[in-house]
């Protein structure tokens, strides 16, 4: 049995309420993969989105950041596209910027990313696809 359990329909509509800006880990500037198309479903529904991507300048006419530390604003939602194994340390990087929550997106799943941010009183989210679950609660 899973130690980690998602915040419920309620926090995650509450988040997804208050929440302005998103930092997507792992957007790619290719138009054909999900985090590129993630991103642009988020800014279609006015957040401001911030692409992390190590080698990109811009994404979406977006500057593309490195890393989250590189950020110059507050960042309320850490969405990460990016396999399990590589998520603990960008779990720390969320917490270290003052994040509000962690999202890992649909098939991503790590218990340790999960604790480092929960005990970082982040809301942490796995599995689930930023998307639908506006989709599904935001209507």
């Amino acid at each position: 049995m899973a130690s980690w359990q998602n915040p419920d329909d309620d926090q995650i509509r509450q988040l997804l309420r208050e929440s302005r800006t998103i930092a997507v880990v792992g957007c790619s500037p290719d138009p054909q993969r999900s985090s590129h198309q993630i991103a642009r479903f988020l800014i279609e529904h006015g957040y401001d989105v911030v692409p992390v991507h190590p080698r990109a300048g811009t994404i979406l006419d977006r500057r593309a950041y490195a890393r989250l530390e590189d950020i110059p604003k507050p960042v309320d939602i850490v969405d990460v596209f990016r396999r399990p194994d590589a998520t603990p340390p960008i779990a720390q990087s969320a917490v270290a910027i003052g994040a509000r929550a962690l999202w890992l997106q649909q098939g991503i799943v790590n218990e340790e990313a999960w604790r480092i941010a929960t005990e970082g009183g982040l809301l942490c989210v796995m599995d689930r696809c930023i998307a639908v679950m506006y989709s599904l609660l935001m209507r």
